[in-house]
């Protein structure tokens, strides 16, 4: 079965990836039949040749989920949830807060008699 996949190009810190068609068991950085154009993540480029794509898909190619996202990013929403915002209330001036009370000791010294 053949797939429409990425194939990561360039440094780790500074990767781009092709997009190709390729057997569906093939390594991501293997062999590939056709170059259908490429993705830079860092400056968020994406070239397609959506002639060769159409009729790659025609003839029986299937889109993996990561060249998916890319082209239909609404099918994936983030999944990321943000934590809810509770507003505190103030505290009003019934609620009073005590403050701890400081207790000064004196130490006394006994006198002996000689």
């Amino acid at each position: 079965m053949l797939k429409i996949k990425l194939k990561p190009n360039g440094k780790i810190h500074q990767r781009s990836f092709r997009i190709v068609v390729a057997e569906d068991r093939s390594k991501s950085d293997g062999l590939f039949i056709a170059d259908l154009g490429f993705y830079t993540p860092q400056t968020k480029t994406l070239s397609l040749n959506k002639e060769k794509m159409a009729t790659w898909i025609k003839n029986g190619a299937h889109l993996t989920t990561g060249v998916d996202k890319l082209l239909n990013p609404k099918k994936y929403p983030n999944k990321i949830k943000k934590k809810p915002v509770t507003k505190s209330e103030p505290k009003s001036e019934t609620q009073k807060v005590e403050t701890p009370v400081e207790v000064k000791v004196e130490k006394t010294t006994s006198e002996t008699k000689t």
